[in-house]
């Protein structure tokens, strides 16, 4: 491990591999749940059920692949097994997701192609957030890395959100279309995956004198309380976009009028957030990370209220300005608390002798794969109360005014209430932060 300045060709080689993983943890919560409702006509607690379950299973498996990732690189000094397995897998399950053949319930083969999906995601993901405790010793020099890979995450969620959307109707619209656009979609995952994977091999895994087991590995993890709370203040807000964006493209076919606009929210709200990234990481520079993270979280939820009347009142503008300052805030939710969480690390080293990156990031990636598992299956939730009507767009059936209330509550109000929730474990993690990153807040 070294503090010396990584260079761009290094910083690139890691962050393009968030490019794959971006896609991944966007597209089914944006898409799976309006291509089972609306294309398979699968009633929407049904639905709800598809998208959590693999989801449940993963959270169970992170924490496991974290443990076999450290002694994975005990034995070799690096985590290329498990980056390998998941780069191929995942992209080829991707496109399954989308590709249920006529004869087969929708409902079994997606959800039986998103439980393998989610399987090899955990092989590449977990290895893959473990890497940057292992480029650097340096916190700035972590900070540049965590800032290429969220310009490359929020690369990944536009292709998931602007030209996912796009496929689909530029190949005829359907289930057809989705087909097609799993293919292309998981093309562009296989090569940003497998980029990252080759591009990552130099850099030198030492997790600890040992081996250990999933079980040795959490009992040294559980006495590191800054970890458990900055984890729980970013499930909490992964939870809460991936509620609003599993809402999108009903606000823009219910609410809005025109499903195409699916597409422009998604930029709108992904695409301001790629050229936030310097200045959040400037700003986390002047007055600490855990200040400037309490601000976007605040943000964030000010703007979901201010979405109500504005999409109440049909006001693509407004609308889509909001959006776009959420997508300010977006930014600094991915960066701050990612560029945190290898200090909680390093920290941890010191006290235990065991710098276990593999088993901290199996579980923070169980964690932010829960959140992202229950907000579609939140959203779902909301629109099975709210009498939401599923049904194939080729029979369209018009949806009663409580429906339409849900979707607007459940892409508005639900998000800006669990960010508020999020808000007292920030201030908690501000207060046992190591010393490095400690901030009165």
């Amino acid at each position: 491990m070294t503090a010396a300045r990584l260079g761009r060709g290094r910083l690139l080689g890691y962050g393009i591999g968030s490019v794959g993983t971006g896609v991944f943890s966007a597209v089914p919560g944006l898409l799976l749940l309006y291509y089972l409702t609306d294309m398979l006509g699968v009633p929407a607690a049904v639905a709800g059920a598809v998208l959590v379950a693999p989801k449940i299973w993963d959270v169970l498996l992170n924490p496991l692949v974290g443990a076999a990732s450290d002694r994975e690189a005990v034995r070799t000094g690096r985590r290329t097994r498990l980056l390998t397995i998941g780069s191929v897998t995942l992209p080829v399950a991707f496109a399954l997701m989308f590709a249920v053949p006529g004869d087969v319930p929708g409902a079994v083969w997606a959800g039986a192609a998103f439980l393998v999906a989610a399987s090899a995601f955990a092989c590449f993901q977990v290895p893959y957030v473990a890497l940057p405790a292992e480029m650097s010793a340096d916190r700035g020099e972590r900070t540049r890395i965590m800032s290429w890979r969220v310009v490359c995450l929020t690369v990944g969620i536009l292709v998931a959100g602007g030209l996912a959307p796009a496929v689909v109707d530029l190949a005829g619209g359907g289930r057809a279309g989705y087909a097609v656009m799993g293919v292309a979609i998981g093309a562009v995952m296989a090569v940003a995956l497998a980029a990252a994977t080759l591009a990552t091999r130099w850099v030198p895994s030492r997790p600890g004198p040992r081996p250990l087991g999933p079980v040795a590995a959490f009992r040294l993890a559980r006495g590191n309380l800054p970890f458990f709370v900055l984890l729980a203040a970013f499930v909490t807000q992964a939870l809460a976009v991936a509620v609003m964006l599993a809402g999108a493209p009903y606000v823009a076919s219910y609410r809005l009028g025109d499903y195409g606009l699916t597409s422009v929210m998604f930029v709108c709200l992904v695409g301001p957030s790629m050229l936030a990234v310097p200045g959040w990481a400037w700003l986390a520079r002047v007055h600490g990370p855990v200040r400037c993270y309490l601000a976007a979280s605040l943000g964030f939820c000010g703007v979901a209220v201010a979405l109500i009347p504005a999409i109440s009142a049909g006001g693509l503008a407004a609308t889509l300005v909001l959006t776009a300052l959420a997508g300010v805030c977006y930014a600094a939710l991915q960066l701050l608390p990612l560029s945190m969480l290898p200090d909680t690390v390093h920290a941890d080293a010191a006290r235990t002798g065991h710098a276990q990156a593999g088993a901290f990031t199996g579980l923070w990636t169980a964690g932010e794969t829960a959140g992202l598992a229950l907000g579609p299956g939140l959203f779902a939730l909301v629109l099975s109360v709210s009498g939401f009507a599923s049904a194939p767009v080729e029979s369209p059936v018009a949806q009663p005014p409580g429906a339409l209330t849900g979707v607007l509550l459940g892409f508005t109000a639900l998000p800006a209430l669990l960010m508020l929730i999020s808000l007292p474990f920030v201030v908690r993690y501000g207060r046992l932060a190591p010393t490095r990153n400690k901030e009165s807040v």
